[in-house]
């Protein structure tokens, strides 16, 4: 499974966080989706366990 950390935001206060895109499979279809969020650089981990 793809899992990736894309960009880290270099503007202002966007130092801390960073752009994060996960696939996720549908459990009825079975097709795969981008989950996308921007999540703090200590959450970076946490956000590709679940």
């Amino acid at each position: 499974m793809a899992k990736k950390s894309v960009a880290t935001l270099q503007t202002g206060g966007g130092k801390g966080h960073t752009k994060v895109i996960k696939m996720v499979k549908s459990p009825k279809t079975g097709a795969y989706s981008f989950k996308e969020e921007i999540v703090t650089n200590e959450e970076v981990k946490n956000f590709f366990k679940k």
